[in-house]
């Protein structure tokens, strides 16, 4: 699949929000003790990457109910869905100067049934010209994603036949539709019912 930036700007991609807060110092100081145990742009991706998928736990997965959106708050209180977690990943590559983006799929039950927008990754080391997706979710059983940038090794990668799509779009701010999903909802419960099933 041919990755597309949806702003042409590269600078877009290193820039902080109000959910992509790498200003915020609780962002700061898990990127400085994440690089000060790597050193280089790759390395720090990798353990950046590590430190999300498995100490900040999916909310569907250990069953807490809170709704977190800002990286932040993820990273506070190390609990979030697939699309903060993405935006905790993000906020820590920007934090070391490295383009991140996040990206979406349409993801559905085995059998075609309760589609709903996941969440994810893409980012692109300095001095490449190459994007790679990378899924922070959090691994369990029957999901196994990996930190490789040279084969796409995702949580779930998408079938077709039962209406499943892969977003091509990189997106430099979290999508409208799932941010306001995000903010409105007060718990887990009413998150999954408002959050897009299509974008």
């Amino acid at each position: 699949m041919q990755l597309t930036q949806q702003n042409p700007d590269i600078h877009a991609y290193l820039a902080s929000d109000e959910a992509i807060d790498h200003w915020h110092p609780g962002v700061q100081d898990t990127a400085d003790a994440l690089w000060s145990t790597t050193g280089d742009a790759y390395s720090y991706a990798k353990a950046a990457f590590g430190f999300v998928r498995d100490t900040i736990s999916h909310s569907a997965d250990s069953g807490d109910p809170r709704v977190t959106w800002r990286a932040s708050d993820v990273l506070a209180t190390r609990n979030g869905i697939c699309h903060a977690k993405s935006h905790a990943l993000v906020a820590l590559l920007r934090a070391q100067g490295i383009p991140g983006a996040l990206c979406y799929q349409r993801l559905t039950e085995d059998d075609g049934t309760e589609p709903l927008v996941h969440g994810l990754i893409a980012l692109r080391l300095p001095g490449s010209a190459r994007w790679s997706r990378l899924d922070p979710r959090g691994n369990k059983p029957g999901v196994d994603a990996r930190f490789d940038l040279d084969h796409e090794r995702l949580a779930f990668p998408v079938r077709p036949e039962l209406g499943e799509i892969d977003y091509p779009e990189l997106h430099a701010r979290p999508h409208p539709a799932v941010l306001k999903a995000l903010r409105e909802s007060v718990d887990r419960p009413q998150l999954w019912r408002l959050l897009p099933t299509a974008l």
